[in-house]
């Protein structure tokens, strides 16, 4: 699955959390398969454009439903992944939640090319453990961006790095490395759509230089400013002066 968003959908909190679409009621139910979590159930409820989702999942605290997602999700584009999960309310404006989801969405993107399903599932349910220890707040209590370690989550999940590997633990670190050199040179305050974005492109990049994957979608608008008091607004490269 890639699925083409629709940028200027405004009522994601609202409306269809995939795509931001009005939702459209039947009077009869039908058989109606989850986006997120891909089992069929009896509905009288989708959106205009057909997306359903369970009630069991539009209750998922943020960590499950992205992982939910991830593992079930058959898309080779993070970018379009990231921006559906952060549409759904359980994913916040700011929150730790990212953490998890910069190596969730790279993660089930790259299996996902790579055509392997076992794994995905292992290395996303690894992602998960290992994000749960970047605090909230980390970016400016710590200067290391918890978007930016995600990144290096991610190489080192599927080069297998650990303490003592030789190039895979250089790998790691070099991934790390670049996605807080991109964010830093943007500046604060604090923004965890932009930090996001930037660690996921910066990945795109490094796959194409060291993976040899090529022609992942790099281009991405941000949806939320709205409900951002911080944004920077034309300082950020994803600010869309449509919203």
């Amino acid at each position: 699955m890639s699925e083409k968003l629709d940028m200027n959908a405004t009522g994601y909190k609202t409306n269809c959390l995939v795509c931001g679409s009005d939702l459209v009621y039947s009077t009869n139910s039908n058989k109606s398969e989850c986006y997120y979590c891909k089992k069929v159930y009896e509905s009288n409820v989708k959106c205009a454009k057909g997306h359903f989702i369970c009630d069991n999942c539009h209750n998922l605290p943020a960590s499950k439903l992205i992982k939910q997602f991830c593992i079930n999700s058959q898309s080779e584009d993070p970018l379009v992944t990231a921006l559906i999960l952060m549409r759904n309310p359980q994913v916040k404006m700011h929150g730790p939640e990212h953490h998890f989801l910069v190596p969730a969405v790279l993660l089930s993107a790259y299996y996902n090319l790579k055509k392997d399903e076992e794994k995905k599932t292992e290395k996303i349910e690894e992602s998960e453990k290992r994000a749960k220890n970047i605090l909230g707040g980390f970016c400016g209590y710590y200067g290391d961006c918890g978007a930016a370690v995600g990144t290096g989550i991610f190489i080192s999940l599927i080069t297998g790095a650990t303490p003592l590997s030789k190039h895979e633990w250089k790998l790691s670190n070099m991934m790390t490395a670049k996605s807080l050199f991109s964010i830093a040179n943007v500046g604060g305050p604090r923004c965890c759509k932009r930090t996001a974005f930037l660690s996921i492109i910066q990945a795109i990049d490094f796959l194409s230089e060291n993976f040899s994957i090529e022609n992942m979608n790099k281009n991405v608008k941000c949806e939320f400013n709205s409900l951002n008091k911080e944004c920077i607004r034309d300082s950020c490269p994803f600010y869309d002066r449509r919203r």
